[in-house]
């Protein structure tokens, strides 16, 4: 497995295992699945609502012999309502307490809205106490990234944000190179938008090493020096996803990759009026 060394000094896996999506009821087996096969960053986050079942296939691979807990990298993340200062304190306790463990690897601002300094300041606190090894964002765009930087005394260690072949970010990762946050990809097959898996010229890639779309997707990535996140609650695609570290893209197989850059989220943009009023309707719909 690749690592990254972040800002603080803290190394992380490369490659994670992500639960976005995945039903509390199929969690806890799907994370043990994943560290069986070799995963040793799981990612999670407060408004998934499975960190219980996250902590739990945790418990059970502990357990069970198939790795330690310093063996591991564990992310979760802080939702809109939890920002200001004391609220962040106590959400990162609550998933501390929910999840059984005495501290996490990686603790991320989920979304670019709200008290976010507030947070930032529960955050550093709690880094500097050991409850957080890291402390980073998640979906702010590089100038938010740059003001971020320069208003606190901690920066962030990463920035999650979405990266792909359809929104490659090549701009976005000079920024944050130049300020020394590391970028941490989420959807990095777009969840199939664009028909990705059956896209001619990753495919032809794909066959010239004998791997699959997703895992030359995955390989593109670690040649970027990004961290990637794969999901998937099958076994046998977990297996296939994390099989990646036995061949390199050539420059040539970089350079059309390249070129399938649509330059656009496969999703949504963070700034748009709509995105940011739905992104509001959510946060008091879960306070209610």
């Amino acid at each position: 497995m690749n690592t990254i060394e972040l800002n603080n000094g803290v190394v992380m896996p490369q490659l994670g295992y992500g639960v976005y999506q995945i039903p509390a009821e199929q969690t806890a087996e799907a994370v043990y699945q994943a560290i069986k096969a070799g995963y040793r960053l799981i990612d999670t986050a407060a408004v998934y609502g499975n960190e219980k079942e996250t902590g739990e296939g945790i418990k059970r691979a502990i357990e069970e012999g198939v790795v330690t807990r310093e063996e591991l990298f564990v992310t979760s993340k802080l939702f809109i309502l939890q920002a200001p200062e004391n609220r962040a304190k106590e959400t990162v306790e609550h998933s501390l307490k929910v999840m059984g463990l005495d501290y996490l690897d990686l603790y991320l601002i989920h979304q670019p809205y709200g008290d976010i300094y507030g947070a930032w300041r529960a955050l550093v606190a709690l880094q500097k106490s050991g409850k957080l090894r890291a402390i980073g964002i998640s979906n702010f765009k590089s100038a938010k990234m740059i003001e971020f930087v320069g208003l606190n005394e901690v920066k962030p260690q990463i920035n999650q944000i979405e990266v792909n072949p359809w929104y490659q970010r090549n701009v976005d990762q000079e920024w944050h190179e130049k300020y020394g946050v590391q970028i941490e990809a989420w959807a990095p097959f777009a969840e199939g938008r664009h028909e990705l898996f059956t896209n001619p010229i990753l495919t032809e890639i794909g066959q010239k090493y004998h791997k699959s779309v997703g895992q030359v997707v995955l390989r593109w990535l670690m040649q970027r020096g990004i961290v990637a996140l794969a999901k998937s609650v099958r076994p046998e695609r977990m297996a296939e996803n994390i099989d990646i570290f036995d061949f390199e893209l050539s420059s040539d197989d970089m350079e059309v990759i390249a070129n399938l850059d649509l330059r656009e989220s496969a999703f949504f943009d963070h700034d748009a009026p709509q995105q940011v009023e739905w992104f509001m309707q959510r946060m008091l719909a879960t306070e209610e």
